[in-house]
């Protein structure tokens, strides 16, 4: 008989255990894109052509509704590379992390992008191609062992910071952070702004201020100011960057110039693209991207033509 009521009070206490986890909101989202394009590059030596997997990607993403004002929140996201295999490269780990969100705003620990990295948001119309501003500029860092806070708008405004902790009694933490302004799709605001500011990460201290806005309903135009110094005080530059976009039915236009400017010389970078939308969550494009290099004496080449897909 003890055997029985113990076993009927065990039943009881997993059931109400599974029933208390089943009124858990739950949410998860697995997505992806998948970016190919065909691509003729010349460094400056010959050119030859190739396809090129443009940071395509899969992950899962979600969380689960702990109180009426805290969720727990979480993603895992990896980079897939559609046109070699090896097998060390093919799938490699991005933004990975969990955190809590609530009225406080959001925590996050793991690896992440810094906020100076995720502050410029439609500005670079060439990210993930040739022109990406990275080419260029120092300061686009996904980081190991940080912890990451977003606050919440007040009156359009929000702050953002990264603490990069250091894994070696020889090297300071790093930090980045940012100030925003209004809504990065200008469905709420008519201006999106951000100033940033990295000390210490992957040894450069850089500081940006972007923003853009549309200036009518089909054209839209962005600007950064960018500058960067090693931590030990060498290898100064500033750089600019502003481009544009402009849509005619399913095309839209983009273009982009780029420049920073060292003590040994200038590098100089511009792109021209054009999508065609096939559909909400997939476009076929072409682009060419030129530089101009005094830094390395050469003159850089490339021409590309893919699809993208979203899922």
């Amino acid at each position: 008989m003890t055997k029985f009521l113990l076993s009927m009070l065990t039943t009881g206490a997993v059931l109400t255990g599974a029933q208390a986890y089943a009124q858990d909101e739950i949410t998860f989202d697995f997505y992806g894109r998948a970016d190919v394009s065909l691509q003729s590059s010349d460094d400056g030596d010959g050119s030859d052509t190739e396809l090129k997997s443009n940071s395509s990607r899969i992950g899962v993403k979600g969380g689960t509704k702990l109180t009426d004002d805290l969720e727990v929140v979480y993603q895992l996201e990896w980079a897939v590379d559609l046109t070699d295999f090896d097998a060390d490269d093919n799938l490699n780990a991005r933004d990975q992390w969990i955190g809590l969100r609530g009225s406080f705003g959001e925590i996050r620990v793991g690896r992440h992008d810094t906020v100076l990295k995720d502050m410029y948001a439609d500005v670079d119309r060439f990210n993930n191609y040739e022109g990406d501003l990275k080419v260029l500029f120092e300061g686009e860092n996904r980081v190991n062992n940080t912890l990451m806070y977003i606050s919440p708008k007040f009156y359009d405004f929000s702050f953002a910071g990264n603490i990069i902790l250091s894994e070696g009694d020889t090297q300071d933490d790093g930090y980045s952070m940012a100030l925003y302004y209004g809504d990065d799709d200008l469905d709420d605001t008519n201006y999106y702004l951000s100033a940033a500011m990295d000390r210490d990460v992957d040894g450069y201290d850089v500081e940006r201020l972007a923003g853009y806005t549309k200036v009518s309903d089909a054209t839209t135009v962005g600007l950064m100011w960018h500058q960067q110094e090693a931590v030990d005080g060498s290898a100064e530059a500033d750089g600019l960057l502003t481009s544009a976009s402009h849509k005619i039915g399913n095309f839209e236009l983009k273009a982009q110039y780029q420049m920073i400017d060292f003590d040994t010389g200038e590098d100089n970078a511009w792109s021209f693209g054009v999508d065609y939308r096939l559909a909400k969550s997939t476009k076929v494009y072409a682009w060419y991207t030129g530089r101009d290099l005094d830094t390395l004496a050469n003159e850089q080449r490339y021409l590309g033509v893919g699809i993208h897909h979203r899922f």
